[in-house]
């Protein structure tokens, strides 16, 4: 290995943990029906699977980059292997769904660390004109296990059992370890300051008390002090977050890099982003299986357009960055998943599975125009010793938007369902009426996660290609000799 550039070690170690954890979202989607059978539980519990696991990892995701400085970026890349391939066999292991939800929460930590921790090693490896090559190496984990991962969870589901959707993650997770162990060497900062307890429990209570409210609010309405009081305890803790945060010498979270414009968009984008993707793909297996009469391994077909639709669009996408920058990228993607969102309004009880593939598909290629952007531009400016610090916040925007998008679209299923039922009155009892309004209230929330993309479209046009000026060049012949030597 020693005559492959440092560079593209780094990256291939970074796709073991980054296909690991993709695959495990994309499988546990597809199999959520099957487990609210085998545990007989409702909307709003399995969504915990969800949103547990989010939540542990939006927790831990702060603390990733005063971790990977003061420990290393090889020692902490490799403990958050270790813990996420452990939780995964414990996950296969467990005996109820509350056991289940335990070892997700424990998988989050992993997970917590994992993706910061390897996009700062990958950015720091990479130098900034080279970071839509980077973005495009990315593509191999974030289009080849959404493609497995529906089909994998479905099969398993259907003719094995749901715990290998768990189980098939040990031996990815062990692989990686290895890799990373004989491959890659340890790198830390030189100064990385206190750990800001004070930020830690506050922005991680924060969180937490906001999801719970959040969840809360799916089962009990919205005027009730179980939901209320989380809620305002959350918003309370995010405003001391904050203001702890812009005092600290070393803080935990680095807002300050927020005042960057280009980065503070960048994340700010990456709210309807991930906030609309993942929402929708927490509806679509429940409208496939629940209201279409689709088996799992059919459901995860179905979902795989979307990953389909995004490997066919990267190698596109990383071409054109240099070119057209990624203003034009960018609102393109969210006018094209726009537009898929609202399609899905025409999916029907009848209505050909084609239906759904064909926006899916859309989905998918808008999303790898959106994802290449983001992923390239937001760190254009970010200097390299500040690239940990950056990470984390950027992983904790995209998990807070993910968190939030799961948590929003199960709600709002609750409540649109229950209207429409409630406006059938008399007619309540025809099978017929109650499956048109059902259907509806799935098509209002694929038209607001519509709209969430929207959003995201108007936000893009902020965006200033001269900004991200760094990223789109390309590198100097001795800058790029440089770095060789030096990695």
């Amino acid at each position: 290995m020693r005559r492959v550039p440092y560079k593209w070690l780094v990256a291939t170690a970074f796709v073991f943990g980054l296909f690991m954890e993709i695959l495990d979202m994309t499988v546990l989607n597809t199999a959520l029906p099957a487990l609210g059978r085998h545990f007989g539980a409702g909307t709003e519990t399995l969504q915990w699977l969800v949103t547990g696991y989010l939540v542990s990892m939006a927790v831990f995701i702060p603390a990733s980059g005063w971790v990977a400085d003061r420990f290393g970026t090889k020692r902490t890349f490799l403990f958050a292997l270790t813990v996420f391939t452990a939780a995964s066999a414990w996950g296969g292991l467990a005996g109820s769904l509350g056991e289940l939800i335990v070892a997700r929460a424990v998988q989050g930590v992993g997970g917590g660390l994992l993706t910061p921790v390897g996009a700062a090693m990958l950015f720091r490896a990479f130098p900034p004109s080279e970071r839509a090559k980077a973005s495009a190496v990315l593509s191999i984990p974030t289009t080849l296990a959404p493609a497995l991962g529906p089909v994998l969870g479905g099969w398993m589901v259907d003719t094995i059992s749901w715990r290998w959707i768990f189980f098939i993650k040990v031996p990815i997770g062990v692989l990686g370890l290895l890799f990373t162990m004989t491959a890659l060497r340890e790198e830390r900062a030189d100064h990385p300051g206190r750990f800001d307890v004070a930020g830690f429990l506050s922005g991680g209570a924060a969180l937490a008390l906001l999801l719970l409210g959040l969840d809360s609010g799916t089962r009990e309405g919205w005027t009730g002090a179980a939901v209320l009081l989380p809620l305002g305890a959350g918003l309370a803790l995010a405003a001391t977050f904050t203001a702890i945060e812009l005092t600290r010498a070393e803080p935990m979270i680095d807002l300050r890099l927020l005042k960057d414009r280009l980065f503070r968009t960048g994340n700010l984008l990456m709210l309807p982003a991930s906030g609309a993707l993942m929402g929708a793909l927490f509806l679509v297996p429940l409208l496939l299986q629940y209201q279409m009469g689709v088996d799992a391994t059919g459901s995860g077909l179905v979902t795989m357009f979307q990953a389909l639709g995004m490997m066919a669009a990267l190698p596109l996408a990383g071409r054109l960055y240099p070119r057209l920058g990624p203003r034009r990228l960018l609102a393109t993607g969210f006018a094209v998943i726009a537009i898929a969102l609202a399609s899905l309004t025409a999916v029907g009880p009848d209505t050909s599975l084609w239906a759904m593939r064909l926006p899916l598909l859309a989905m998918g290629a808008g999303m790898a125009l959106t994802i290449i952007s983001l992923q390239a531009a937001t760190f254009a400016t970010i200097p390299p010793e500040a690239t940990a610090r950056a990470s984390s916040v950027f992983s904790t925007t995209r998990q807070v938007a993910s968190a939030a998008g799961v948590a929003v679209a199960a709600t709002l299923l609750t409540t649109r369902t229950e209207s429409r039922l409630g406006e059938l009155g008399s007619h309540a009892a025809d099978h017929a009426n109650r499956q048109e309004a059902i259907f509806a209230a799935y098509h209002d929330i694929f038209l607001i996660t519509a709209a969430l993309a929207l959003l995201g479209f108007l936000i893009s046009l902020r965006v200033r290609d001269s900004d991200a000026i760094a990223s789109m060049r390309p590198p100097h012949p001795a800058t790029t000799a440089h770095q060789e030597r030096s990695t």
